[in-house]
């Protein structure tokens, strides 16, 4: 049940550069007096705390957390149902301290010109070099930047980033709540890779041509001449190096001079070497060694078409990753009808204010957030929670922007507009996730940072060996400049995130959402998930059975304890109200209401001291349970259903008994999980009897019952010595255990602080979702592997091949051409792979 003395502080903590430091940040909120559970992230860098508000605060938090070395400031603190403003003491109002003023936001930028993971080190780099800013992650697949500062404005971070030449614009609010699209980028790709093409065409295949057909040669130079035949190379090459590509040379050259080369750096280097040795060549041939008298215009030419061809390719691939999560966001109408003093308006979704009164029609989707205030009716929230099901709504009953009404019109008060939407925040989620940087990541980035200056080094090896031992500067150049081009740190910039970025989406499809990237490393590999009942395994919506009582009434009975319990959220509360509704009894105001998680809740009724709760509450109060009511308890704990007591004035008076049924995909859904080789357990509140018997209509080989929260935090405690756990629950009672936990999965139809606990939410309750997320995460594993043995292996075999090693040994030497095209196919194929996790779960 609910506990009203409980309360929720959310801090914003400086420094913490690493997992060392988030271990010494928990480890001072362990030992902080009054914390009952926390979860401590380092994107954002903020601590989630529950805490007892009569014996600490957040500012005192903040104080433990900056003691340790980390300074924090009180974000937003939100104490369960706090007293009105008016009727607050300066006491009870939240302190925050002076440090506030330095509390840390949260700054999305997008960025310019980033192609490969070299690209992402430097603008990392530049932007946290910026005085007050505490962590900076770029992600390669989605072009954006998430920066935690606390700089009054973001003008530095735009700066920092052009200096290091990549130009960055700042997102709107509006903007975050919509999933990056490549499609604009593709198009202006696709029209320099035409341009290129159709520039390069002639070059390529009279050149090429020659090769293959000798007389087409001859019949070139006898009809058109050799060296006016080079110069209209020259111009159809200058043409392509100086029109679409370009943008290789203006990222590129600044790189070179900044001493902090990258993707286009080698291409820069490459495609100019060919052009400026066969320039040299055509206009003042005297200066080369006889015999070297050759013109590679073609390679320059080809290769910069071939690289155009594979960002074209690429940034289509990028937009379809993104396209499952840009399709949920777009099933929100442009406009919306809005009651206004004139009449209905169709207003765009913008300058809809929370408060409006929409109207919807039959067949229409829902605009924003919002409660109905008139009608009822069906809805299909399929996109959201992923049910089949139609769900029924009336007047009060909330509304998801974007859900599907049914054949009946509406009317509606919006709640939360723009980037506040359930959508907005569920994309918003999965870009936080997006944007998490995984352990093998962080290993590539410190390659990918040493990787293009060694490809530079290996080059001009390649070069000075080639002359050395053979003593041709075209075979040399050849070599160099098939080095700088076949090399790509691109396929190992994009191997973790494009796959993270699709299996994010995709999860996102099925409800299901991956609150950070670790939690998508992680969840394939646990050993063991340990499961709550109520309302995990349960539907959560149990129904009064019976009623035993001893020497009271049992209507009087009912009408206590359902006014007792009239606004507490627990399951089994509601049960006791809609019972207690159903037979028209009238129920009296309760005062000094207070819960306790684990024991039950106390209440004053009509003067009289009630206590609710199971055995073991009754223990606490010191009372003894009548023989009629233990009778009845065994025989409901038999049954499976769960059992609770009503004590008046000292005296234990009745005994409840509620039957929640069993989820209908729950046991296809751990049999699957079973399948896969995880090990199940059970840790409820209820009684062990009951567990057990929930445990053994599932196959849940653990079942243990009569658990506190501290007593599931234990067992998870115990299980990771054991190995990676996870664990999924649903209430307050849950949120430590979901916090220790190595994986915490929870309920979306839960409570709050569950939520916010987790790693994972499964959006629609169904353990259908659990499934699909452990699939997801299992094969999102593989296919990051598998990406990276591709970016690595790739490099290592073929980097080698293109500097010569195998001519010795009567082997090819490769031409820049070939080159340019293998490492466009690179990328490519790490993108594609990544594709196929589109389909995962289907």
């Amino acid at each position: 049940m609910r506990d009203d003395t409980t309360a929720t502080a959310r801090l914003s903590i400086s420094g913490m550069g690493c997992g060392a430091c988030t271990a010494r940040v928990e480890a001072a909120l362990q030992e902080a007096l009054g914390v009952q559970s926390f979860t401590v992230t380092r994107a954002p860098d903020e601590a989630i705390t529950l805490y007892d508000p009569s014996q600490t605060s957040p500012a005192a938090l903040a104080e433990v957390v900056a003691a340790a070395g980390y300074p924090a400031t009180v974000q937003t603190p939100q104490i369960a149902e706090p007293a009105p403003a008016e009727e607050q003491s300066d006491e009870a109002r939240p302190q925050t301290d002076e440090r506030s003023e330095e509390a840390l936001q949260t700054t999305q930028l997008n960025i310019a010109n980033m192609h490969c993971a070299s690209c992402v080190s430097r603008v990392e780099q530049a932007l946290s070099a910026v005085p007050g800013v505490s962590s900076a992650s770029v992600n390669l697949a989605t072009r954006r930047a998430t920066v935690a500062h606390s700089l009054p404005a973001e003008t530095p971070l735009l700066e920092a980033a052009a200096a290091a030449g990549y130009p960055a614009i700042l997102q709107s609010r509006q903007e975050l709540a919509t999933p990056p699209n490549a499609t604009n980028e593709t198009r202006a790709m696709a029209r320099r890779t035409l341009i290129a093409a159709l520039l390069t065409a002639p070059v390529f295949l009279i050149e090429m041509g020659g090769h293959l057909y000798a007389p087409l040669h001859h019949f070139v130079a006898a009809t058109i001449g050799v060296t006016p035949w080079r110069i209209v190379q020259f111009l159809l090459t200058t043409a392509v190096l100086a029109g679409p590509g370009r943008l290789f040379f203006s990222s590129g050259i600044p790189a070179l001079l900044r001493g902090a080369p990258e993707m286009n750096a080698l291409v820069t280097l490459g495609a100019g070497a060919a052009w400026a040795y066969s320039t040299l060549a055509t206009f003042a041939p005297g200066l080369l060694p006889e015999g070297a008298n050759h013109v590679y215009f073609e390679a320059a030419a080809v290769i910069v078409t071939l690289i155009l061809l594979g960002r074209t390719l690429e940034a289509r691939a990028r937009g379809q990753a993104g396209a499952a999560l840009r399709g949920l966001m777009a099933l929100t109408p442009e406009t919306a009808p809005v009651e206004t003093p004139q009449g209905l308006k169709n207003t765009p979704l913008s300058e809809i204010a929370p408060g409006s009164i929409l109207h919807l029609a039959p067949g229409a989707r829902v605009a924003v957030d919002g409660v109905v205030t008139e009608g009822s009716g069906w809805l299909d929230e399929a996109m959201i929670t992923g049910e089949a099901q139609p769900v029924a709504k009336a007047p009060g009953d909330s509304l998801t922007g974007g859900t599907l009404n049914g054949t009946t019109a509406l009317s509606y008060r919006a709640t939360a507009v723009g980037a506040d939407t359930v959508l907005a925040r569920i994309a918003a989620q999965v870009e936080q996730a997006q944007a998490t940087k995984l352990p093998v990541q962080r290993t590539i980035d410190r390659v990918t940072a040493i990787f293009v200056p060694a490809v530079l080094v290996i080059a001009a090896l390649t070069a000075l060996l080639w002359l050395a031992t053979t003593g041709d500067i075209s075979r040399a150049l050849v070599a160099a400049v098939c080095v700088l081009i076949i090399a790509c740190p691109c396929a190992m910039g994009l191997a973790t995130p494009v796959s993270i970025l699709v299996a994010t989406g995709r999860a996102a499809e099925l409800g299901v959402i991956f609150r950070n990237g670790a939690a998508l490393e992680q969840l394939g590999a646990v050993e063991t998930l340990a499961f709550d009942k109520t309302g995990t395994l349960t539907e959560g919506h149990p129904a009064l059975t019976s009623v035993t009582t001893s020497g009271m009434d049992r209507a009087e009975a009912l009408r206590l304890a359902a006014s007792a319990e009239a606004r507490s959220e627990h399951p089994l509360a509601k049960a006791l109200l809609a019972a207690a509704e159903a037979e028209g009894l009238a129920l009296s105001p309760a005062t000094a209401a207070t819960a306790k998680p684990g024991y039950g809740l106390t209440a004053m009724v009509e003067g009289k001291a009630l206590v609710l709760g199971g055995t073991r509450a009754m223990e606490a109060e010191g009372l003894t349970l009548p023989p009629a009511l233990t009778e009845a308890l065994e025989a409901a704990e038999a049954r499976a259903e769960t059992a609770f007591f009503l004590a008046a004035e000292g005296e234990v008076a009745a005994l409840f008994t509620v039957a929640d049924p069993i989820k209908p995909d729950a046991a296809q859904a751990l049999k699957t999980l079973k399948s896969n080789g995880i090990s199940l357990a059970l840790l409820s509140g209820d009684s062990p009897r009951v567990a057990k018997a929930v445990a053994a209509r599932l196959g849940i080989d653990a079942p243990e019952g009569g658990l506190l929260p501290d007593g599931k935090l234990t067992r998870i405690e115990a299980f990771k010595a054991q190995g990676p756990v996870g664990f999924v629950g649903d209430g307050i009672n849950d949120a430590p255990a979901l916090a220790a936990a190595d994986v915490g999965l929870a309920i979306g139809t839960g409570t709050e602080v569950a939520v916010e606990a987790a790693d994972v939410v499964l959006l629609s309750g169904r353990l259908e979702g659990l499934t699909a997320a452990h699939e997801i995460s299992r094969r999102t594993m593989a296919n990051i592997r598998q990406n990276l043995v591709w970016a690595f292996g790739y490099n290592v075999l073929l980097i080698p091949v293109a500097a010569g090693v195998l001519v010795p040994f009567g082997g090819p030497q490769l031409s820049p051409m070939i080159g340019a095209g293998a490492m466009a196919l690179s990328s490519l194929a790490v993108v594609a792979n990544a594709l196929r996790l589109r389909r995962a779960a289907a």
